[in-house]
């Protein structure tokens, strides 16, 4: 395998790993990825996949038998060289917060200035405290902070490190539904505040949608696909299927608000869509999901019903879902795509095959941010 130059604005990893037992390999990893040198690349794929294992062999914690890691233009791991962890400028958010308990808030994140490599000043531990909103609890010790509290802090403990990467797995694994939604904003925060690239694990459809600008998918240790996440997961020709999580992210911008109805119009490349108005102003860009499940389809566009979105499509793809009564129905809008999910009844009933015209109805639209 040829040997890649070094992007002074690329990470590229690749990895081979193999875990042997007594009867041969029980597991390996072999992958070979290059993504951005900024915001948030998540790592996504199903338990058991070689996530945690491939953000090991990131930060060191796992010697591959074969490696190589550039990190914006300097190679941390290589035939000839291997920075072992402590020495890798990276920071690690666990799935626990793993913040020292005989310290507090305030305490543990002392333990990070210790830690990093150059002074941070007032203004990086201001701006650090503001962005993750936990100066009212720095006085707390570990056991008296909520579970979305700790991970705010050991975030905040990993930025004053002041990492050239920083890694997070499953940081909200741990979490109920409502700490997630709790904390999801702040990790939008650091995306758009510190210019530190990220690399994110996760199986969580919801915050993939939410924070991946970069998305890498693993499947039994090795990469199945790759890249931004619109152009993702908007295939369905993945080895793993994701049932009713199946769906498009479009990336949008609002161009109408309907007080009156509590609407805002929101235009992608590809068409406009209504969606329940969450208070957006007029030009901000969103982030829309469109799940396969309520997308439905006809040969003509009808005014008498109740959905509003309405767009002409085009069959691109067709594919077996899981179950064998439901087809995976790929459908070109302009340069974007939609997913239907629709029965094997339905694919007869429409003669439904690549290059068919048609009309998506899409019964429900939800803004991600």
């Amino acid at each position: 395998m040829n040997t890649p130059s070094v992007d002074a604005n690329r990470i590229h990893a690749r990895f081979s790993l193999d875990y042997p037992d007594a009867k041969g390999p029980a597991f390996s990893l072999d992958v070979d990825v290059t993504v951005p040198g900024n915001g948030i690349t998540i790592i996504f794929g199903q338990s058991g996949s070689g996530k945690t294992t491939f953000l090991r062999c990131v930060a060191g914690l796992e010697k591959p038998d074969r490696g190589r890691l550039a990190v914006n233009g300097d190679i941390w791991q290589s035939e000839t060289t291997f920075l072992p962890t402590h020495k890798r400028p990276l920071g690690y958010v666990f799935q626990e917060s793993s913040l020292f308990p005989h310290l507090t808030a305030k305490g543990n994140l002392a333990y990070a200035l210790k830690r990093s490599g150059s002074a941070v000043t007032s203004e990086l531990y201001d701006r650090v405290m503001g962005i993750m909103g936990i100066e009212p609890v720095l006085q707390r010790y570990p056991d008296r902070l909520s579970g979305g509290e700790r991970q705010r802090v050991a975030i905040a403990r990993a930025l004053l490190i002041q990492p050239r990467l920083l890694l997070m797995d499953e940081p909200l694994a741990s979490l109920d539904a409502a700490r997630k939604q709790e904390i999801l904003p702040y990790l939008e925060r650091l995306r758009s505040t510190f210019d530190i690239p990220v690399l994110y694990v996760s199986h969580a459809m919801d915050e993939v949608a939410r924070l991946a600008d970069h998305t890498v998918v693993l499947d039994q240790g090795r990469v199945v696909a790759q890249g931004n996440l619109t152009e993702v997961f908007s295939r369905i020709d993945l080895p793993m299927r994701f049932g009713d999580e199946t769906g498009v992210v479009l990336k949008g911008r609002v161009v109408e608000r309907d007080t009156r109805w509590h609407l805002s119009r929101v235009a992608f490349d590809g068409g406009e869509l209504w969606v329940r108005d969450g208070g957006d102003a007029l030009d901000r860009w969103v982030r829309v999901r469109v799940l396969a499940k309520d997308v439905s389809l006809a040969l003509a566009s009808h005014g008498d019903t109740s959905i509003l979105n309405r767009l002409p499509v085009e069959v691109a793809e067709l594919s077996q879902d899981q179950d064998e009564a439901i087809a995976l129905v790929r459908l070109k809008t302009g340069p974007a795509y939609l997913i239907a999910r629709v029965t094997q009844r339905s694919v007869h009933q429409l003669k439904l095959e690549p290059g068919k015209r048609l009309w998506a109805q899409i019964k429900s639209v939800a803004i991600v941010r």
